[in-house]
């Protein structure tokens, strides 16, 4: 039994667990993943306070030992349901059930999928999301990066400097990211875009050989080496929506109380709905769920 069970350990996971145990609150963190969420992508941040540039690895690292530190308990484990029995939770996992007076969710989100064929086939061996992790295989090789957001667009300039060639390829007449990073895009000189595109198949054996676009003109192949899918990200709260209401996206339908439907149940970090999703805002977001839980707590 603990005062409050987190699932996730992302910013706004390990804030929570740290405001938690400041206040003398038995705290578990379970994560089904890597600690630190997807921080731990980034090479290099520089718009998080008190730091001119760190990894996101190294604040993952700093963030879990300061919360480890504070006596927070932490485990892999991959939550599947929450239960309620009278006022206690029941947090059923992989291994085994947990139970607990307070659950924040701070799941955060995962990257989208096309939803065509082949594309589970080749994720990991020839489709990829992040850039960063994965860029340096494709140096000096044929790439296509679909989406046109400012994730796209970002993936698509990383890769032009590692890469032969990149093809952005997005299925609105027009990119939707910001201007200055389209401006940025445009003067590669290796990089192509094909725009009202539409991806209908991924191809090969092994390995990923192709991309099926279509387009007015009808369908194309594009040959590649690899393609980097950057369609934005999908909240995981799917195992908590009979508990908290969900807006058409997903994400859970909470103010910036961090509170939900269900009383002893909050929400922080980028599974919230919200209008800007940043490292900052993810931990504002820990701090508020685990001082609302306190609270709760202490009034019962």
């Amino acid at each position: 039994m603990v005062d409050i069970l987190i699932v996730g350990s992302g910013p706004a996971g390990l804030t929570a667990a740290l405001y938690g145990r400041r206040a003398n609150k038995s705290v578990l963190v379970l994560e089904k993943n890597g600690f630190g969420g997807q921080i731990t992508f980034s090479p290099k941040i520089e718009n998080y306070p008190g730091f001119n540039q760190v990894s996101g690895n190294e604040l993952a690292d700093q963030l879990l030992e300061q919360v480890m530190a504070q006596g927070a308990e932490v485990d892999l484990d991959e939550v599947t349901a929450i239960g309620r029995e009278g006022d206690l939770f029941t947090v059923v996992t992989e291994n085994g059930v947990h139970e607990a007076k307070t659950v924040i969710i701070a799941t955060g989100a995962k990257h989208r999928l096309l939803g065509v064929p082949g594309e589970t086939g080749f994720v990991g061996n020839g489709i990829s999301f992040c850039a960063v992790c994965d860029g340096a295989f494709y140096t000096g090789k044929e790439v296509v990066v679909v989406g046109g957001g400012n994730s796209a667009l970002q993936e698509a300039i990383l890769l032009s400097d590692l890469c032969k060639s990149v093809t952005v390829v997005q299925n609105l007449p027009r990119f939707t990211g910001e201007q200055k990073l389209v401006e940025q895009l445009l003067k590669k000189e290796n990089v192509k875009t094909i725009l009202g595109a539409t991806v209908k198949e991924f191809r090969g054996g092994d390995e990923l050989e192709s991309v099926v676009i279509e387009t007015e003109a009808g369908e194309q192949e594009l040959a590649t080496d690899g393609v980097f899918v950057a369609i934005g990200l999908a909240p995981e709260n799917g195992p908590f929506a009979d508990w908290m209401d969900l807006d058409g996206g997903g994400y859970a339908a909470s103010d910036e109380s961090c509170k939900t439907k269900t009383e002893g149940l909050f929400v922080a970090g980028d599974c919230r709905q919200k209008g800007v999703r940043q490292i900052t805002t993810a931990t504002a977001d820990g701090a508020t769920a685990a001082l609302a839980a306190c609270n709760y707590l202490d009034n019962k």
